[in-house]
């Protein structure tokens, strides 16, 4: 009995951990404020100083650490060893110097606190090492993690994760009871011997082991050789005295340019979601609200000061290495908070008998704190940084355009639209607001003019007045429909050709009684199901006469559609209408092909 009532127990936490994710990051993720904080203050909610379901998050907080090491992995999966190369400017130039100004001016702080020399420079350091965890799921939230801004956020990143290792050593130089010499060299001879052996593995040993594995066909032995890569790099680190998360970084760049890559991603990515999330969790839970009683005022300004600071710095090493102000807000505002590695440097130092349990436990709670703040500080961002003005260098914005045809919008719509025309000799003043495209489209011969189609100014300015036809060929349906309603109004002797996205759109743009509409990918996917049908075996003529069928049919259902007659498109699915012949391709293709519904089903998108 005490065995099933220990069982049910434990059945019980795991259903409180799964359900505090559940609810609490939908509910933060819908409000705005990013799915960390969700995780953070659902698991204040079920630990120890909330419902009390969970009394030791640090043995959580020891398996939920994997899910940062499979992050890790994933994030060195997608940096080939030649990007790696190419960042090291912002890796050991940008990412030292923000390291060394930020830590200089946190001991600074720790010093007029109170705290001696090398206790002030301890918490310091551990402060300057950001949450990798925190920031990058903020980044892939936000789709930064490939951009310039987030690639030099990742430079730095991977600089404080290596920079974990040299403090561990200071730490040990500097606690009381310092090791001897030769335990410092066998700690650094194994640190380096744990990376020539990972770099060794992964060079010559993974791929042929992933090609072995591939020839058996057994998805569940490749993804258990995925978590063993990654696994077992970490395992390697942590023996070398370096980083788990280091570890498998490194082995993800290794594996970066297999041919395996995308596969161990598929199979790593439920784990490492999975594990994130616990992370995160437990992290909450280890707030220690105890603290708050005795030292609550101390936390708090220590909080306020290490971020303020700490963000000072962040944003004149910014600046000085030539960054925008937007960037360096965007930078000061992602890396101002402490991080998971904190704890690491810190229960070091204690151990050596360098902290005491009391600066420890208030350290950690400003650590865990300035976590909790930067979800809130980012989802503010937008209201600190200044809409950035175009530079439009090199670019020449649309002004006497006296064309033909004014064509709204160039990218991959527009470029093969206006081939025709452009063939034929027919003049084109082709306006679009995306700068680089602009710019690309110079270099292929094209004369494109920067302006927005959507500002009747514009319009003017682009010669909508004299046009004959304007052709709007912009991916944004609701920008589409109001240069529609503009041109409609104020130049109506222009034909009006328009993109549509996909039915709705089709329909609203009949409503406004545009000359010409199709949907972006209507005749490509009907020309693609003609070709299958060839393919399949059917005669030249059948399929272009299925295929003509079928178009028609559609432009029937879109008119019914389009004059409130839902119901009856439905019903002329049903109707008696030409049937194509039998198809010269196996019987269950076949039926397959012949089944009329199957081929005419409501469309939600093109």
């Amino acid at each position: 009995m005490a065995v099933e009532a220990a069982h049910g127990s434990d059945l019980v936490r795991v259903v409180a951990l799964l359900a505090a994710g559940v609810i609490a990051v939908p509910l933060f993720k819908r409000i705005g404020l990013g799915s960390v904080l969700g995780y953070l203050c659902a698991g204040l909610a079920i630990g120890p100083f909330g419902m009390g379901l969970f009394t030791d998050p640090q043995a959580i907080l020891h398996v939920a650490e994997l899910g940062v090491v499979m992050f890790l992995f994933v994030i060195g999966l997608e940096m080939q060893p030649s990007r790696l190369w190419s960042l090291r400017r912002e890796i050991f130039g940008l990412g030292f110097v923000q390291v060394a100004v930020c830590g200089s001016l946190l001991t600074g702080v720790g010093i007029a606190a109170g705290l001696s020399p090398a206790v002030a420079f301890v918490a310091a350091m551990g402060f300057v090492m950001t949450s990798t965890a925190t920031v990058m799921l903020v980044l892939e939230e936000r789709g930064e993690v490939s951009t310039p801004r987030g690639t030099r956020v990742v430079s730095i990143l991977l600089f404080e994760d290596l920079a974990i290792v040299p403090l561990l050593a200071l730490v040990a130089f500097l606690s009381p009871a310092v090791p001897g010499d030769g335990s410092r060299a066998l700690s650094i001879a194994l640190g380096i011997a744990a990376i020539a052996g990972l770099v060794v593995t992964g060079r010559f040993l993974l791929n042929p082991m992933f090609r072995i594995l591939a020839a058996v066909r057994a998805r569940e032995v490749m993804t258990a050789a995925a978590l063993l890569v990654v696994l077992g790099a970490a395992l390697l680190m942590q023996l070398g005295g370096l980083s788990m998360a280091m570890g498998a970084f490194l082995a993800g760049v290794l594996l970066s340019e297999s041919s395996f890559r995308h596969q161990l991603e598929a199979d790593i990515e439920p784990f490492r979601g999975i594990l994130l999330g616990l992370f995160f969790l437990s992290v909450g839970m280890a707030l220690d609200l105890g603290v708050f009683t005795t030292h609550g005022l101390q936390i708090a300004i220590g909080v306020v000061l290490f971020m303020l600071v700490k963000a000072a710095g962040i944003y004149g090493v910014a600046r000085g290495f030539g960054a925008r102000h937007g960037d360096g807000l965007h930078r000061m505002v992602l890396m101002a908070q402490g991080g998971e590695f904190a704890s690491v440097l810190y229960s070091a130092a204690t151990v050596s008998g360098l902290l005491d349990a009391t600066t420890h436990a208030v350290m950690s709670a400003i650590v865990i704190l300035s976590m909790a703040l930067t979800p809130l500080a980012v989802a503010g961002l937008r209201w600190m940084l200044p809409r950035e003005q175009v530079s439009l260098d090199g670019v020449d914005k649309a002004e006497g355009l006296t064309g033909s045809v004014l064509m709204i919008g160039f990218g991959r719509f527009g470029q093969v639209a206006s081939q025709a025309l452009l063939a034929r000799g027919i003049e084109v003043s082709i306006i679009d607001r995306d700068v680089e495209m602009i710019t690309s489209a110079t270099g292929f011969g094209f004369k494109v003019y920067y302006g927005d189609g959507t500002r009747l100014d514009v319009l003017h300015a682009s010669g909508a007045g004299s046009a004959r036809a304007v052709a709007i060929c912009i991916d944004d349906p609701a920008d589409a429909l109001k240069i529609v309603q503009l041109v409609k109004h104020e130049f109506p002797h222009a034909q009006l050709l328009v993109r549509a996205i996909d039915r709705q759109h089709a329909i609203q743009l009949m409503a406004l009684d545009v000359n010409y509409q199709i949907r972006e990918t209507f005749e490509s996917a009907h020309r693609f199901g003609e070709s299958a049908l060839k393919l399949l075996g059917v005669a030249e003529e059948e399929a272009a006469e299925i295929a003509a069928d079928l178009r028609r049919r559609d432009e029937e259902r879109l008119q019914l559609q389009f004059t409130g007659g839902v119901h009856a498109g439905n019903d002329l699915l049903h109707s008696n209408r030409m049937k194509p012949k039998p198809l010269t391709v196996p019987r269950q293709q076949g039926e397959a092909l012949n089944d009329e519904t199957a081929a005419v089903c409501s469309e939600p998108s093109s």
